[in-house]
């Protein structure tokens, strides 16, 4: 009887434990569960245990950026400006200047606001005469650009810069001309497209760029074949009609 007695008790004493061993795992299984969840009343989510890695990388891209980008850039621009279109017969191409102001959201997008102007000698005829003085041509541009990437490329050219650009202007235009009291003035806007390539200088503080810009314009008077003087109109050879490009050197400093 004592030894029936022992092995009873000895089988009941197994069997609790085995029962209370699930319960312990599951129990720690809940723990587990409720710390991976960043709040306890929201549905399982089976990735939330992977969200720390996606702040890693965010903020391991911030602190490239601080480390090797750009806030800010202002550059002097000095370079070409020529025409198309009828433009390229009546417009003599000449230089012109600008400054430019970008800021930068990451390493790849910037914001960039300029200023152009320069002055071209006109010449232009009709069916009474000819007609010669100068035009001046402002315009103030904003623009998007995008830095492609040059990591993967030889080291020597790593470290330059190039990249494409779009944006709109507002391009303002004064007539000057000979034997036509006063002067005209009229505007339009524009859309831009370019490309351009910066070359790093001072360790980096500066940057040397050189950028080519197309721009669309569409003034009111392009496909007017009249032109009004001395009360009287007088018929253009051709209209004056066609759009501007550019060549810019620009010499910039970064912050």
């Amino acid at each position: 009887m004592k030894t029936t007695g022992i092995i009873f008790y000895s089988g009941l004493l197994a069997l609790l434990l085995g029962m209370s061993l699930p319960n312990r795992a599951h129990a720690q299984e809940q723990k587990h569960y409720l710390i991976a969840q960043t709040d306890p009343d929201e549905a399982y989510d089976p990735f939330s245990d992977y969200s720390e890695f996606d702040e890693d990388s965010e903020e391991e891209a911030d602190i490239y950026f601080f480390k090797n980008g750009r806030f800010l850039t202002v550059g002097l621009a000095a370079g070409y400006r020529g025409f198309t279109g009828n433009f390229a017969d009546e417009y003599s191409s000449s230089p012109n200047f600008g400054i430019f102001l970008t800021y930068f959201f990451d390493l790849r997008l910037a914001a960039s606001l300029g200023f152009q102007t320069g002055d071209h000698s006109v010449k232009f005829k009709t069916n009474a005469s000819e007609y010669s003085g100068t035009v001046s041509i402002s315009s103030i541009n904003f623009d998007l650009k995008y830095y492609l990437n040059t990591q993967n490329v030889t080291r020597g050219l790593a470290d330059l810069n190039p990249y494409i650009l779009g944006g709109i202007g507002q391009f303002y235009r004064t007539y000057t001309i000979n034997n036509i009291d006063g002067y005209s003035r009229d505007s339009t806007m524009g859309f831009d497209l370019g490309a351009g390539l910066e070359i790093p200088l001072m360790r980096k503080k500066a940057f040397l760029g050189i950028q080519a810009t197309y721009h669309y314009v569409n003034f009111a008077d392009e496909n007017k074949e009249f032109i009004s003087n001395s009360g009287g109109t007088e018929k253009l050879e051709k209209t004056l009609s066609g759009d501007l490009y550019d060549v810019l050197f620009i010499l910039g400093m970064n912050f």
